[in-house]
């Protein structure tokens, strides 16, 4: 069994791969019906988000007008977590196929306690912890935290990328004079990119969902600015089913924008 990021994939001995994630499902090609899974649950999704208010504007209009702002919040910790995920997966990845033992060592041993800890603990961890040591900011240590358990998640998207990539590749461009330094920079990465962008895709959907645990760490995101509109009014119905709707819209939505790069890059592959 081989995980990439969040998505457990095991082999059977006939070849076959059976892919669980834990990210939203991503429309098929196949999916192009106007009755769809994923097109009755977003449309219902926003139809109810426009109804709602309509039906029973108190609570629910003044509860959308609450969580912009929480939105926001919520996109900032989910768009600055992948980008720094993103380097530190790149040279995670990159550290667990090196042939130097040490280099090795220690992003496998990095990759294995992260995956072993829950993202929740990690972020009490950074925050409580490591406070005691060096103050860091809410925001920031939510940033943190996400980057350092994406980030083993990412490493191994990067690794199986490029362990894709046919051996040959890199021993024609030894022979050619590069070293395997500039040989992995230009020419098996460039196409490595290409291998893990719908994987990179899923796991950033995955981290816009885990992104609500910041909010225990008072930042103010979608899922904590409706715990504070709930806690006001004491209308935690309402709230958590606008929040949970706000979720939903933004997580098919993405899955949508992945399934339409995994088809664009089929094309251009073809």
């Amino acid at each position: 069994m081989a995980q990439v990021g969040g998505s457990p994939r095991r082999e059977s001995a006939r070849g076959t791969r059976i892919e669980v994630s834990d990210g939203a499902l991503i429309p098929g090609r196949g999916e192009k019906s106007a009755f769809s899974a994923w097109r009755i649950s977003f449309i219902g999704a926003i139809a109810l988000l426009v109804v709602l208010p309509l039906v029973s504007p108190d609570p629910y209009w003044r509860i959308i007008k609450f969580l912009p702002d929480g939105i926001l919040k919520t996109f900032e910790v989910t768009v600055m977590s992948i980008a720094f995920s993103l380097v530190v997966g790149l040279i995670t990845g990159i550290g667990r196929i090196s042939r130097i033992a040490i280099i090795n060592r220690i992003a496998t041993i990095y990759v294995e306690i992260i995956r072993g800890i829950p993202l929740l603990v990690q972020i009490f961890y950074i925050y409580y912890a490591l406070g005691k040591i060096i103050q860091v900011p809410d925001i920031f240590a939510a940033v943190i935290a996400m980057t350092v358990c994406y980030g083993a998640y990412l490493g191994e998207i990067f690794r199986a990328g490029i362990q894709s990539i046919h051996k040959g590749q890199m021993e024609a461009a030894i022979a050619l004079g590069l070293t395997r330094g500039q040989a992995l920079r230009r020419i098996i990465l460039p196409q490595t990119v290409k291998v893990v962008l719908p994987p990179l895709g899923n796991e950033f959907i995955a981290l816009l969902k885990d992104s609500s645990l910041v909010s225990i760490l008072a930042v103010s995101d979608l899922l904590r600015r409706g715990r504070e509109y709930a806690s006001k009014t004491f209308n935690y119905f309402e709230a958590f089913t606008v929040v949970a709707l706000v979720y939903l819209v933004m997580t098919l939505f993405f899955s949508r924008l992945v399934a339409l790069m995994e088809e664009r890059m089929s094309r251009r592959g073809r």
